[in-house]
């Protein structure tokens, strides 16, 4: 239940110094978390419509460990690392050439229209509950 997103990095994403800007990785893990939905047969929208809730980030611990720089190919993997009611843990990583240069543990909460958390989705337990966790 791992999935890979490949992103290439841009001048936009990049400071100065040519560095990638802290906050673009949370950015990265994004996209990698929607396509692995995605992956999975997930359509978020969809989901959202038929009244089964969002996700929301509740809490990241990130770790930066080396820099990615202008015009590397990064490669955002996804894993599902557990869950409760309302909620999913998710790890993270983004690699260059097999290099971790960052990693983090999602949580995130299903939540209703009013904003309050409810539990994750039939359709998305049934799927997370038929893989073991990485």
């Amino acid at each position: 239940m791992t999935h890979t997103h490949k992103i290439r990095v841009y001048y936009e994403d990049t400071d100065l110094a040519g560095i990638v800007y802290y906050a673009n990785y949370l950015k990265f893990i994004e996209r990698g978390r929607s396509e692995w939905l995605r992956a999975l047969g997930f359509d978020q929208a969809a989901m959202k419509s038929a009244g089964q809730g969002v996700f929301a980030v509740r809490r990241v611990v990130a770790d930066y460990l080396a820099p990615a720089r202008f015009d590397d190919l990064l490669h955002v993997t996804t894993a599902y690392a557990s869950h409760k009611p309302a909620r999913l843990v998710l790890h993270q990583s983004v690699r260059r050439e097999g290099k971790t240069l960052f990693q983090a543990e999602v949580t995130l909460v299903c939540l209703a229209d009013t904003g309050r958390p409810k539990p994750l989705p039939a359709p998305v337990l049934r799927e997370i509950s038929q893989k073991p966790a990485e």
